[in-house]
This record gives structure tokens, C-alpha cells and sequence, in this order.
């Protein structure tokens, strides 16, 4: 039954706890504890986090204005248009922030010699060199254009920097613009400067020669923009009613999405009356969905600066480079799959590499007695190798059956070129279901051996991706054991006979079982009253199921920790309600994305690591699974991990009952958990030869380096 939870005064709106999420990965930006480059890519992230959140979440609130204005957000009371404009007056708080910050780091980089210029500050010979250059290189590429009636106004496409001028023309005011192509470079380095490193974007250099594209020109006014247009889009729309394959159906949709309505747009300047007129009018953006910006549009240049730096400056400017570390549970001289068979390994993403799985679905490609490979797929890397291995294993006549996620957002397109690719080699691809996500990660390899069937099955919080293997905090369970291993067997089963309603021995399984299992669970803790213990890991919770049990748990005195990087709708330490729970986010180097849910102590521990935030999308609405661990070292060592994030001062922060958060106090040493990890984890660097022999040994074991860090400088920035 619903229930609205803001009367009780523990929850508040998700968009506004995105948005306090979204504001502490901008605040890394003016961390001293993070480089200089470093910190200018926190503002790119913080950028581009604002723009998919606008696609999406701002997108879904304007939809739903227009189809039912009257509906609450039972976590705030709040109707769409009262979001909305909540939202839109933290956004412009924040987009005035970032511009603050931006100024501060252009001095910052100007006192280490790189200057980021404007086109007014450029010398002459700069000017001079500029120009041939854009002639050159720049406006072959370019598609410029007026718009008058023989010109319409095309669709304008999200996300792409505009540069754009009234103009004089033959006689005519007239409306032109630029688009900047995505295949250029952000930046133009400037020759001729000693021991300096100067720069200009290429967004102000098209700006600065609008003359040159519509020869015969004055220019009235000149500015730059960007538009954000929704994604928010249903699949089962009536468009789509006469398609039967499904992945034209999404090919379709990515047409369509191209022309929804922009909900957001950013300029570089104030727009005049002309600009008014001839775009903002007929885009509908109203002036609470419009940001002047000083700072530039196209944030990704923050990516490329690094390129044009020197090595000195460079590693001054930068993290010191970490090179994932190959477990040593294995031995990459010897089968894998036997390995797996006799022990439960646990790998921990970034600090250990993603390559073991990587080399045992190759070692089953190849292995003659190897019948069958399994696996969902949600995210890819752009370039996979996975992928090569699987088309490897078809080729080789294995029974490859990959399960491909075509609804991931975003990384649509990517699917679909995989999916093909797949197909094409004889690989047996599915698509899953049409009102279900399929987001569990999961890979089931099977190997018959003197007429004996044997499996081992890897379960994972994060994406089968070899890219963001090195940038987020996840975690992969491989193992052998018969329970799981039926378990894993029953589920590809169930999907590739499209049931959700199977049932499960030792695995949580969303739709069907997993938020009912963690309820029990929940309760189960609720039985023991003061001796109940709660710790959980995710990256958002949002399902009012759970969060209203969670705080019947703490009324009953069971203590509960949670690390919840993003989104929070709970609200801790609320008299009555939520006394006993406590939050903290960490937001750092790498994105953390481990889930892990952790009910009871001791012998009565049960311990789950899982692909599901507490979300109701996740519980309700997509395909999820959460998997015990047995083994009591792994126990331990997922433990050790939870217990340094909540050590963590450095990085962490502390969730208020009024929303806000604030540093952790914790201890008189500073600890920042990531660099920890990567202090602690153990094993070979990915880069050296691992196939001859057993894993050589780089760092200390865990006993020599729990050790206290030397006092270090304190942080004196304030969120």
C-alpha cells in the first residue's frame, strides 16, 4: 500500500538529493586534495551529469506536468511543476558555482603556465596564425547556415556546441549559425610562447570568424549554445506498433529522440531581442530552462588539456597513474576453471583488474570440453574484447547465448552494433523484455569432462566493461558452488523462456524475490530489537518499501550504516523515525558503484552483493540478482572494504536530517578509503606478462599496511 512518506518528515524529492549529489562531484573541483587537472575534470563530470539528468529526469517531470499536474511526490508532497521549479532554481545556484570555481581554476593553471585565452587577448602573429588555421582546417568542415524561408531552422541536436550571430546579410537581418563538429579538436594550442602553454577554444574561434563562413556579412551579435532536449521517451509508443524486430524498434526510437523538446538551453551571453525572436521563441525554452554561462559550453576539452601538457607539468598536475592489479587467488599458469571450481575468488574493481574473467572466458572459448557461455549483457566498452572472445567461442562451436540490454540509455546505439556483430558470428542473441530492464550481470560457463557436466557462474555489482573495470568501484564474484550454480543454471532457463516468475534457492532475483528477501531480512533484524545491525552499500535508494522498513528498524533500535553515494530520499537521524541510521556518500577518483547489503553479526551474518540500487526501478521494474557470499574470508574482505569507507574523512560525507551534508569527523588521521585500497590491494600490475607462472607480489600484504598514515595537510575546503 502507498504511503506518503513526508509526513513523517524522513524522506525529500530525488531530484533535489540528485542535484546535492550532483553539486559534491563539483565541489572535488575546488578540493585541494585532488591535481589541478584533475579537479577541471570533476567540472566536465559535474557538466555532463546535469545534461543526462535534464535529458532524463527534467524530461520525465515535463511529460508528466502535462499528463497529470496534480500528482505528488509522496517523498516531498511536491507536484511536477513544484519539482520543476525547485529544480530549476538549484540548477541556476549551481551553474553560478560553477562558474566561480571555473575563474578561480584559470588562475590556478595561469600560475603553472597554461592559459586558457580568449581571442581578445591574442597577440597579431596569434591572430595571424589563427586565421589560416581556421581557413585551413576549421571551415571545410563546417555546415553554416542562415535560416529565412528558404532556409527552416533544422532540428537542432542535443548536446552540440552552436556557434551562432545575428547578421546583416544581402540586405536582410537574418539568423545564422555553426555547428561544432564533434570530430574537431576541443582546443588549438598557440606556437611561439616560451615555457608557456596557451590555448583557445574551438568553439570561440568559429565564434570569432562568422564573417569568413557568410562572406558579405556584418555581424550584429554573436553568442554560443548548447540545447538539452528530453530522452525521456517510451518505447511502447503507438509509432512503434507496425515494427516486430525489436532492435529496429530501438533503432527507431534513436531517430526520434533526436527531435523531442529541448528542456534546457545554456548560452555564453544574455540573448538580445534578435536571438529572442528567431531561437528561443521557436525552441519554447522559457526563461527558467535558459543559463547564461561564463564558462565554456564544451566541457569534454578538459579531457584533452592533459595532451597538450608537458610530461613535468603533467604528472605534477595529475594522479599518480594506478595500473589494476591481477588477483593473486590465481595462478595464470594453470586451468581457470578448475581454480574457480575449487574456491570462490572475489574480484575488486579498480584495484584489481577485470582481466582473470577476461581470461577465462578466452580459456573456455578455446577449451574443446568447454559446451556452453552464457552471460547478460548491460554496458560494453566501445572497443570489447569480451565481445571478440565470444564470437570466438561461437565460431568455435560453443553454445554462446548472450542476453543484450537495447533499453541501456545512452549506449543504445552501441547494443545494437554489438548485438550484430554477435549474430554475425552465430552467437544466440536475446533481447530480453519489453516493460523490463535486464540489469543483472551475470556469466554461466559450462564444461562437460569425462560425461561429467560442470559450471562456474560470476556475478557482478558493475557492467562487463573493460573501461569503466578502471574507473568504478565494483565488485565480481566467481565460484563454483552447486547451490549458486543451479541457481545460475534455473535463471538463463527463465530468461530464454521468457518467465520472471521463477523461483530461486540462494540467489534475490528482481522483479520476483529480491525486495520481498531483503524485507524478511530487514525484519529479521527488526526480531533481535538493540542487536539488530544493518550495513548496506549502494548508490541511490528511492523504494518507499524499504525505506519505510528501514525506519521501522530504526525505531526498534537496530543500528544501520549505509554508504549511499547519489541519490537519498531517506533522511537520517530524524527523531522517532530515523535515530539510529546513518549515511555517508563518497564521491572520489573513482565513481563507486559496488552494492552490498549486509543484515546481522557473526554466525548470523548473511552478506549479498548485487547489481540493484534500492530503487523501485531496480526492485519493480527491472531484472536484478543479489548473490550471498559464503566464503567467510571474502566476508572479510568486503567487510574491510565497507568499514574504510565509513573510516573515510577525507572524501566522505555525512548525510543531516535536514538534507545537507557535512565532512566526516571521524578520526584524527586522514583517510581517504580509495587511496587506501589501492595502498592495500595485493597482486600483479595488469601490464606484466601473467600467463608463465604465478603472480609476482607489488605490494604489502594487509597486515604491513594497516599501519597509521603520517598526519597529512587538512582540508580546510567546505562543501
Amino acid at each position: 500500500m502507498k504511503k506518503d512518506l513526508y509526513k513523517d518528515g524522513y524522506t525529500q524529492n530525488r531530484e533535489l538529493s540528485w542535484l546535492s549529489f550532483n553539486e559534491r562531484v563539483l565541489n572535488q573541483a575546488k578540493d585541494e586534495h585532488n591535481p589541478l587537472l584533475e579537479r577541471l575534470k570533476f567540472v566536465s563530470i559535474f557538466s555532463s551529469n546535469l545534461d543526462e539528468f535534464y535529458r532524463v529526469r527534467v524530461g520525465s517531470l515535463v511529460d508528466l506536468k502535462k499528463a497529470d499536474p496534480a500528482r505528488i511526490d509522496n517523498k516531498s508532497g511536491l507536484n511536477a511543476d513544484g519539482q520543476l521549479k525547485a529544480i530549476y532554481e538549484k540548477t541556476q545556484k549551481l551553474i553560478r558555482k560553477r562558474s566561480r570555481i571555473y575563474k578561480d581554476m584559470k588562475k590556478e593553471l595561469a600560475l603553472k603556465g597554461i592559459h586558457e585565452l580568449e581571442m581578445k587577448d591574442l597577440s597579431k602573429s596569434e591572430k595571424a596564425y589563427l586565421k589560416k588555421y581556421f581557413r585551413r582546417s576549421v571551415a571545410p568542415l563546417l555546415g553554416a547556415q542562415i535560416v529565412d524561408t528558404s532556409h527552416p531552422l533544422p532540428v537542432l541536436q542535443s548536446g552540440t556546441v552552436y556557434a551562432a550571430g545575428m547578421l546583416k546579410y544581402h540586405g536582410k537581418e537574418v539568423f545564422a549559425f555553426a555547428p561544432v563538429p564533434a570530430n574537431l579538436p576541443r582546443l588549438i594550442r598557440l606556437p611561439d610562447r616560451r615555457d608557456v602553454i596557451c590555448f583557445v577554444h574551438m568553439e570561440d574561434l568559429i565564434l570569432a570568424n562568422l564573417e569568413s563562413l557568410f562572406i558579405g556579412s556584418t555581424v550584429l551579435e554573436r553568442m554560443k549554445f548548447i540545447v538539452t532536449r528530453n530522452a525521456d521517451m517510451d518505447i511502447d509508443d503507438d509509432m512503434f506498433d507496425e515494427i516486430v524486430d525489436y532492435r529496429e524498434k530501438m533503432a527507431k526510437m534513436l531517430k526520434e529522440r533526436r527531435k523531442m523538446v529541448a528542456v534546457r538551453m545554456e548560452t555564453s551571453r544574455k540573448p538580445g531581442a534578435g536571438f529572442q525572436k528567431a531561437l528561443i521563441d521557436h525552441l519554447k525554452v522559457s526563461g527558467s530552462t535558459l543559463s547564461v554561462t561564463e564558462t565554456p559550453l564544451d566541457w569534454k576539452y578538459a579531457y584533452e588539456l592533459p595532451d597538450l601538457v608537458d610530461e613535468v607539468r603533467r604528472k605534477e598536475l595529475s594522479y599518480v597513474p594506478y595500473v589494476p592489479k591481477m588477483t593473486p587467488a590465481l595462478d595464470y599458469s594453470k586451468n581457470l576453471f578448475d581454480q574457480v571450481r575449487a574456491k570462490d575468488v572475489l574480484l575488486e574493481y579498480p584495484y584489481e583488474s577485470m582481466e582473470p574473467f577476461l581470461l577465462l572466458v578466452r580459456e573456455a572459448a578455446n577449451d574443446p570440453d568447454v559446451v556452453s557461455i552464457k552471460m547478460t549483457v548491460y554496458r560494453l566498452a566501445k572497443r570489447a574484447r569480451l565481445v571478440d572472445y565470444l564470437c570466438l567461442a561461437a565460431e568455435n562451436g560453443k553454445e554462446v547465448v548472450v542476453l543484450i540490454e537495447l533499453k541501456a540509455r545512452f549506449d543504445e546505439q552501441n547494443n545494437i552494433d554489438y548485438s550484430e556483430k554477435l549474430e554475425e558470428a552465430g552467437v544466440h542473441v536475446l533481447y530480453g523484455f519489453e516493460e523490463y530492464k535486464v540489469h543483472s550481470k551475470i556469466c554461466l560457463i559450462t564444461r562437460v569432462r569425462n560425461g561429467k557436466t560442470e559450471h562456474v557462474s560470476l556475478i557482478a555489482t558493475g557492467n562487463f566493461n573493460e573501461n569503466t573495470a578502471r574507473q568504478y568501484t565494483d565488485l565480481a564474484y566467481l565460484t563454483g558452488r552447486p547451490g549458486i550454480i543451479q541457481d545460475s543454471v534455473a535463471f538463463f532457463r527463465n530468461m530464454m523462456t521468457g518467465r520472471l516468475d521463477g523461483g530461486y534457492r540462494y540467489l534475490m532475483v528482481s522483479p520476483v524475490s529480491l525486495k520481498e528477501k531483503s524485507l524478511e531480512l530487514i525484519d529479521r533484524e527488526i526480531a533481535k530489537g538493540e542487536n539488530g545491525r544493518i550495513v548496506l552499500k549502494m548508490n541511490s535508494i528511492t523504494d518507499e518499501d524499504l525505506i519505510a522498513k528501514l525506519s521501522e528498524a530504526s525505531r526498534a533500535g537496530v543500528k544501520i550504516d549505509m554508504v549511499v553515494r547519489g541519490i537519498s530520499c531517506l533522511l537520517p537521524g530524524v527523531k522517532k523515525r530515523t535515530e539510529n541510521i546513518r549515511i555517508v556518500s563518497i564521491v572520489g577518483r573513482y565513481l563507486e558503484h559496488s552494492r552490498v547489503y549486509v543484515f546481522g553479526t557473526g554466525k548470523q551474518e548473511v552478506m549479498y552483493i548485487s547489481s540493484a540500487d534500492w530503487m523501485t526501478r531496480n526492485t519493480e521494474r527491472r531484472v536484478e540478482i543479489a548473490v550471498p557470499i559464503m566464503d567467510p574470508s571474502l566476508r572479510t574482505r568486503i567487510s574491510r572494504y565497507l568499514d574504510l569507507c565509513f573510516e573515510d574523512n577525507v572524501r566522505a560525507r555525512v548525510l543531516n536530517r535536514k538534507g545537507a551534508y557535512h565532512k566526516n569527523k571521524r578520526g584524527e588521521q586522514p583517510v581517504d578509503s580509495q587511496e587506501e585500497m589501492m595502498l592495500r590491494t595485493v597482486g600483479t600490475e595488469q601490464n606484466l606478462p601473467v600467463v608463465t607462472g604465478k603472480p609476482r607480489q607489488t605490494a604489502q600484504p594487509f597486515k604491513t599496511v594497516y599501519k597509521k598514515k603520517k598526519k597529512g595537510k587538512k582540508n580546510e575546503n567546505k562543501d
